[in-house]
């Protein structure tokens, strides 16, 4: 497989820390945390090295954004729970940490024509529609991620559930552009 400058944007995961969070609590304690039950009923807190953004809720669940890997998803989930039983608050030991969705972008490098790949690909998969995105959309079965294919040559890989589905979807998308004679 050629290198397609494949890089993750956005990793998002779930997981448990806890049977139920006093988050007036947590926003109290935790610089910068954010809550306001009347806008959003989870609390919002910030961390960086490594950067990403954390929704917790009072059901002992958090949802983690912004990682850039999914390594950095378990250190700052892990940190988070160290943070958090350093205000006293007890965490679940060895959280399952379940990734929901991966962004990742790539660069096919050639200039590519939406309307030939819109008949090609079959409107069955794909939603192209320029006047209201400048995209097309094409979903892919196997692996289940949805590509977003602009006319650049870029792509936008979404909905992996690892960094290889988003891989092997541009790699899908790659080989029927080149069968196709459109790469």
């Amino acid at each position: 497989m050629t290198e397609y400058n494949i890089k993750i944007e956005n990793v998002v995961a779930s997981t448990k820390l806890a049977e139920e969070f006093d988050l007036v609590k947590i926003e109290a304690e935790f610089e910068g945390a954010e809550y306001n039950k009347q806008k959003f009923p989870g609390l919002v807190y910030r961390v960086t090295d490594p950067k990403a953004a954390f929704l917790v809720f009072t059901s002992g669940k958090v949802v983690c954004t912004g990682a850039k890997n999914v390594a950095d998803v378990h250190t700052v989930i892990g940190n988070m729970a160290k943070k958090l039983n350093g205000i006293g608050i007890e965490t679940l030991a060895d959280p399952e940490i379940t990734v929901q969705n991966i962004v990742a972008s790539a660069d096919l490098k050639a200039v590519l024509n939406l309307n030939a790949i819109a008949i090609g690909l079959g409107l069955e998969n794909i939603e192209y529609e320029p006047e209201q995105f400048p995209g097309l959309v094409y979903r892919i079965d196997e692996p289940k991620v949805v590509v977003l294919i602009f006319s650049s040559g870029k792509l936008v890989v979404t909905g992996g559930k690892s960094p290889e589905n988003c891989e092997e979807g541009v790699e899908v998308v790659r080989q029927q552009l080149d069968n196709m004679g459109l790469l």
